[in-house]
């Protein structure tokens, strides 16, 4: 079947990492392009990693010992007839190997050479170690996510791998791509989580009543009020609820039958009366079960939702119409984000077996010369 998805002609080489490198050749390969993922020999599986992890899916295998003077040829063989290349080692890890920028680009002056790391190229702390929670700390993305009097919050890894790295990652190298269809020249792609989730804060400075400094919890309007928040129902489930605009606001208070109370309905945007009104609120939600909450705001724009779990989402509604989570032998993968008009929402691609494709790809590289393509099965 012919690829007509959007980067169909896209092709990728992928230096096996964890977390948001390989997250963004599965975007991109989600959206069509041709990755081959180039995973390290190794004796048995790693911790905390799945043999056949979601990030591999719609990706070609091979195995190559980048330490090795013939397989790493084999790999420059493959990167000479790219579009792209996607690594997240530490800086310098490439260069030693003989994979860096000026030895890559050499081989092919189109290559978008996409480097992923949390600290970046450069800085003093370009070679530390840490992880998205140290990242998004030091950026000032994670300080605003205290509620008053409290410690910051430690958010999913989402907002920092994801959010400030993949994500970044992803738009960096399709810029790079477009940019070398119109000149020729290829770039190198410093994608740090640590800029990206400096960056995501724009958004925030240009929310009136944000603040760059003193107390965490007024640096976010958003977080610490009453009606920007979750709440534990009677049953211990959540429910999320972020009715920002007045009208908004208005249905949230109608629906609970507290449109006549002033209290509400006067100290919205009182800093002073929020941990009041939250305490009202924990009260009233507490005493209903989440199912019950879901039915007096269904149909609403009260701005409030159930906090579901990825097992409870697939099961929703919602879901049942838009097919974003699938069951794939035994376990839930959303498919690809976005969408594009005119193509129904594809199922989400096979996941290969580490090596699957070491042999076919060999063999087709041998043969051409050049990039090997993709058989269909």
């Amino acid at each position: 079947m012919l690829n007509d998805k959007p980067l169909s002609g896209v092709r990728i080489v992928e230096v096996e990492g964890i977390g948001p490198g390989p997250f963004a050749a599965m975007m991109l390969a989600d959206l069509g392009a041709d990755v081959i993922v180039v995973h390290r020999p190794r004796s048995g599986p790693v911790v905390g990693l799945k043999d056949r992890p979601v990030t591999d899916r719609g990706k070609r295998s091979l195995v190559l010992d980048l330490k090795s003077d013939t397989e790493r040829a084999i790999c420059l063989d493959l990167i000479a007839h790219a579009d792209g290349l996607i690594e997240g080692f530490r800086p310098g890890v490439m260069e030693r190997l003989g994979l860096g920028p000026d030895v890559c680009l050499g081989r092919n002056p189109r290559l978008v050479y996409g480097r992923m790391t949390g600290w970046g190229q450069d800085g003093p702390l370009a070679n530390r170690a840490g992880h998205d929670l140290n990242y998004i700390a030091l950026s000032g993305a994670l300080w605003s996510s205290a509620l008053e009097g409290e410690r910051p919050s430690v958010p999913p890894t989402l907002v920092g791998d994801i959010g400030g790295g993949a994500l970044y990652l992803v738009a960096g190298m399709l810029s790079g791509i477009i940019a070398a269809g119109r000149t020729g020249r290829g770039t190198v792609i410093d994608a740090a989580i640590y800029d990206g989730a400096a960056h995501m804060q724009n958004l925030l400075m240009s929310i009136a009543g944000a603040v760059e400094d003193g107390a965490s919890a007024q640096a976010n309007p958003l977080v610490g009020a009453h009606w920007s928040r979750t709440y534990r129902c009677a049953e211990g489930g959540f429910i999320s609820v972020q009715c920002l605009e007045p009208k908004f606001y208005a249905e949230f208070l109608s629906r609970l039958g507290l449109s006549e109370d002033t209290d509400f309905a006067m100290h919205q945007f009182d800093r002073a009366a929020w941990p009041r009104l939250s305490a009202r609120l924990s009260d009233i939600f507490a005493a209903q079960s989440r199912l019950h909450w879901e039915n007096v705001f269904d149909g609403s724009d009260a701005c409030v939702a159930p906090v579901l779990s990825p097992r409870e989402a697939f099961a929703h509604p919602q879901n049942a119409a838009r097919q974003t989570w699938h069951e794939v032998d035994g376990t839930l993968q959303a498919a690809a984000a976005p969408r594009f008009g005119g193509q129904p929402p594809a199922p989400p691609t096979e996941v290969r077996v580490r090596g699957q494709d070491t042999e076919t790809i060999l063999a087709a590289l041998s043969a051409s010369k050049g990039w090997p393509d993709r058989t269909e099965p």
